[in-house]
């Protein structure tokens, strides 16, 4: 079990099945690290830190300290922004290229 998944996830407003599929992981998975005594992989484990900008050993409850509160507000996502990552994470590689051109494009202007 994940002590601070639930947590971390509630903080962001998503639910499970948002965070499943920005995990590459299914709902019943989320659940089960959520309430039962079921834990991820490592590799499952670092895409949740890198999400939640936080460490492992937050997201297991080895220590208190989520991440630097200075920063917190600069990771936070809303639901339309994990909707893009989501979509991009769909596409193969020289989609992505054109993807990162356009918003440096974009950035430029």
């Amino acid at each position: 079990m994940l002590p601070n998944l639930k947590q971390l996830r509630r903080s962001r407003g998503i639910s499970q099945q948002k965070l499943a599929n920005l995990l590459d992981v299914s709902q019943q998975s989320i659940n089960q690290y959520e309430n039962h005594s079921v834990e991820p992989d490592i590799a499952t484990l670092s895409r949740m830190a890198a999400f939640f900008e936080t460490s492992i050993d937050y997201i297991v409850g080895r220590t208190t300290v989520s991440r630097n509160a200075e920063n917190a507000e600069a990771f936070y996502l809303d639901e339309e922004e994990v909707e893009l990552i989501q979509n991009y994470r769909t596409l193969n590689n020289k989609e992505r290229k054109c993807v990162k051109m356009m918003v440096e494009t974009l950035i430029e202007r």
